[in-house]
């Protein structure tokens, strides 16, 4: 399984941003699917996370500005935000849990980060 992202770069603060990441490869089914950030020297922080079921969860720092959205048909999981800060700096790891067969374990997989920039 490979997890594609897209959508990151530089942007000026209150400017808006959408990130992609797409799985391909073996996949029967996908559970949770999330966005995660990591500035350097500091530990990587969940951003939005959505249930196969549809539910969200945000972290507060990001609630109002955020949202996560994700196609079931296109296998991909979307970040759209909004009046970015300088502080949402970050590189952007999209994780996704997958099944690859009926009688496996859903099992984690992580993009490779795509950089997100926000000037003031």
């Amino acid at each position: 399984v490979q997890l594609a992202e897209s959508g990151g770069g530089l942007v000026q603060a209150g400017g808006s941003l959408r990130l992609s990441c797409a799985a391909s490869g073996t996949i029967f089914s996908l559970n949770s699917m999330g966005w995660y950030r990591q500035d350097p020297g500091k530990q990587r922080e969940l951003v939005a996370a959505i249930t196969g079921g549809g539910s969200t969860n945000y972290a507060d720092s990001v609630k109002g500005r955020f949202t996560i959205s994700r196609d079931g048909a296109k296998n991909t999981v979307y970040l759209e935000m909004i009046s970015l800060k300088p502080e949402d700096t970050a590189v952007y790891y999209c994780n996704i849990q997958v099944r690859t067969r009926t009688w496996d374990p859903p099992r984690d997989y992580w993009g490779r980060g795509t950089q997100v920039t926000v000037s003031s």
